[in-house]
């Protein structure tokens, strides 16, 4: 039945299609006629912009083929109807064949809707079961989450429990320990855990208000006293073992006192007092042990000094004089290094060794300048100190404890020191000390220990004004000295100025490595005194050549006692040379001008005159005949005697031996120039034969360079 329906209705509607396509044609035909056959002037039909239109269509292709085979439009239009009628019939034909497939088809659809229907109610049930599944598994989750966090809950309470009972309980073990048992690691331990203890019921406000606490409190209390009570006994003997004689201080500090320092900070927290007690017993008992110690150290010391100089060994003090309340003198021998630093300066080299053992050096017979007295004690000082602030750091965890402990030993020490400077005359001594100072500076720095820097500041700072007044008295001896008791009739090297030599090397030794500028200047002003000095006595000998010889040979050996201190120079050994080089060129003329007086005085005079300019003056044979005559008979026997008179004057041979040949090649100048002369004279040549040879005279001086 739904066939036939479909059918009639398609006929129907194929009908109606029909009918439009006829009403369509006869528009199309009638606007053809009115494209083509009807005025164009009528009223209700315009046909402006129809060329326009036709232009546009122009390209077109069907428009353009219709245009070109020219036919109507009527035509045309009938042949699509038909064209189109034609295939509407042919599918009205094709569906028709096809219904039944259609109603096949219609009823697979149909089928297939119920069975997706019945699927739809299958999966709406099971999408309301898995919906009540979710809500069970988001029930059982909230379920587990509550439980995971009681769980949480109940795991912290039970581990703060845990620890409460722990921190706050007192075991029997403990309190066996404390109360009966000896100091030793595990009383250590035992103590460590009762601080925790004692601690933990302090610092917690909840601890305070818990029963628990009401229990333990008085059983801790009785155990803090008691281990108060057992360690202060514990310290006060290890402390009384320390002021025993013989008593290694540091072994004990070291093995037995920082095995147990915990026993001090426990005392810190937990018996403010008693610590106090601790500290000051300690600080008592180390005071008066290092003091005793110290004392006696510097009381053995003492036996072993030696004097080395005295307020009248000075630069400028004569050696015969005595005054009436002056002291008998030493043998020279012991006081040899008042003026020279000599072996003294191995001090230096040695300034880490080990301090003197003072009865092994008695039993040597030894005696020692007060400067290795000076560094033994200062290096005890420097390892006692060294080993003590560390102590003291360690074993109470404060430094201020070793300026208390040590102002005992340092007031021994000043006590000693003291008037031992206030006493010293010794200049190259001081000027040792206070090198000594400087390198024990270097010494704790080094070691990093700041415990001895304003001690030792202090023991600097006292040494430079005694050796600047020393120093000065140096100097006032040379200017106040009295020349006529120093004047000795002897060209030789004066003491004084050997006194100066030595003493100013000794200085300049001591400045190489520091270049020290106070010293430098005071070196100078003690070289300005020796050179005003050194004139003076000069001017007391009678003869100009004296003066010279004197000066020379002082000159001379001030010049190789500087350069044993220091090959390189220096401005005072520079002025000295200057001074030699200046003294021996005098000694040259004066030697020249004793032998060859009447040669040296025509040459200066009137070997260098031009007899063209005045022929009145001008040099004769008869003038110059007598020179050459005098000089040809008796130049070798001068040179012998200036030899002998050189051999005689100098105490150094090699200063002597320079004279000479300086002195000899003067004379050769000289006699050169004299020759040169006689050439230019008129009749000159006749004096040839009386005439000595450059090469005869040079002999001779390559004769006594050979001595040289």
């Amino acid at each position: 039945m739904s066939d036939g329906i479909s059918i009639d209705a398609l006929g129907q509607a194929v009908g109606e299609l029909s009918n439009h396509e006829k009403l369509g044609f006869d528009l199309g035909a009638y606007v053809g006629d009115l494209a083509f056959e009807e005025d164009s002037g009528s009223e209700d039909i315009s046909l402006e912009g129809l060329q326009q239109e036709l232009e546009e269509c122009e390209s077109d292709e069907v428009v353009a083929n219709i245009l070109s085979s020219g036919a109507k439009l009527r035509e045309y239009a009938k042949g699509v109807e038909n064209n189109l009628r034609k295939v509407e019939l042919d599918s009205i034909e094709d569906y028709i064949k096809e219904s039944d497939n259609l109603v096949s088809l219609h009823d697979q659809i149909h089928d297939c809707d119920s069975i997706l229907s019945q699927m739809e109610t299958l999966l709406s049930g099971f999408q309301e079961e898995i919906g009540s599944i979710s809500s069970d598994i988001k029930i059982l989750q909230e379920k587990s989450m509550d439980m995971g966090l009681r769980l949480k809950n109940r795991r912290v309470a039970e581990s703060k429990l845990a620890k409460f009972v722990e921190d706050i309980i007192v075991p029997p073990k403990m309190i066996d320990v404390i109360v009966d048992g000896e100091v030793n690691e595990e009383y250590i331990r035992t103590l460590e855990i009762l601080s925790k203890k004692l601690k933990f019921v302090a610092a917690d406000p909840a601890v305070k208000s818990s029963k628990a606490l009401k229990d333990v409190e008085p059983e801790l209390e009785k155990l803090r006293q008691k281990a108060i009570s057992k360690v202060y006994d514990f310290i006060v003997q290890k402390l009384i073992a320390l002021r025993k004689p013989k008593t290694n201080i540091q072994i004990l500090q070291q093995s037995v006192l920082l095995k147990y320092k915990y026993i001090i900070s426990f005392l810190k927290e937990h018996g403010k007092e008693v610590f106090m007690d601790v500290r000051a017993a300690y600080i008592d008992t180390m005071n008066k042990v290092l003091s005793a110690h110290f004392r006696a150290y510097i009381q053995a010391l003492e036996k072993l000094q030696l004097d080395i100089a005295t307020a009248y060994d000075l630069i400028g003090v004569e050696t015969r004089s005595t005054g009436l309340f002056s002291r008998a003198r030493e043998p020279l021998k012991n006081r040899s290094a008042v003026f020279a630093l000599g072996e003294r300066i191995k001090i230096i080299k040695e300034i880490d060794q080990p301090a003197l053992i003072p009865h092994i050096a008695e039993a040597s017979s030894l005696k020692y300048p007060y400067e290795v007295l000076f560094r033994s004690l200062h290096k005890l000082l420097m390892d006692t100190a060294t080993s003590e602030y560390i102590f003291c750091d360690d074993f109470f965890g404060e430094e201020s404890i070793f300026y208390e402990i040590f102002a005992g030993p340092f007031s021994v020490i000043d006590e000693h020191f003291n008037p031992v400077l206030t006493n010293c005359f010794d200049a190259i001594g001081l000027m040792l000390m206070i090198r000594i100072i400087h390198h024990h500076q270097l010494i704790m720095s080094r070691r990093r220990i700041p415990c001895l820097d304003s001690y030792l500041d202090k023991v600097n700072i006292s040494l430079w004004p005694r050796f600047k007044m020393v120093f000065d008295s140096h100097i006032s001896s040379l200017r106040d000295a009295n020349i006529k008791t120093l004047w000795e009739d002897d060209v030789h090297p004066h003491y004084v100025m050997r006194r100066y030599a030595e003493f100013t090397a000794s200085f300049i030794h001591l400045n190489v490595e520091y270049g020290d500028g106070q010293l430098d200047i005071n070196l100078e002003r003690l070289r300005m005194a020796v050179d005003v000095l050194i004139l003076k006595l000069a001017k007391l000998f009678p003869r100009t050549k004296q003066q010279i010889v004197f000066l020379i040979n002082n000159y001379d050996m001030t010049i190789a006692v500087l350069k044993e201190a220091g090959p390189e120079g220096g401005k005072i050994q520079m002025h000295f040379e200057e001074l030699l080089k200046s003294n021996t060129s005098l000694f040259v003329e004066e030697l020249l001008v004793e032998h060859f007086s009447d040669l040296i005085k025509f040459v200066k005079s009137r070997a260098s005159e031009d007899s063209s300019s005045n022929p009145e003056r001008s040099i004769t044979v008869a003038e110059v005949d007598p020179l050459v005559k005098d000089f040809g008979s008796r130049w070798k026997t001068a040179i012998e005697l200036m030899h002998k008179d050189i051999i005689t004057s100098f105490s150094n041979f090699l200063c002597g031996m320079e004279i000479l040949r300086a002195a000899l090649t003067q004379l050769l100048l000289y006699y050169t120039r004299l020759t040169d002369c006689i050439k230019k004279i008129p009749g000159g040549s006749g004096l040839n034969k009386d005439l000595v040879s450059i090469q005869s005279i040079m002999f001779e001086i390559r004769k006594y360079s050979k001595t040289f």
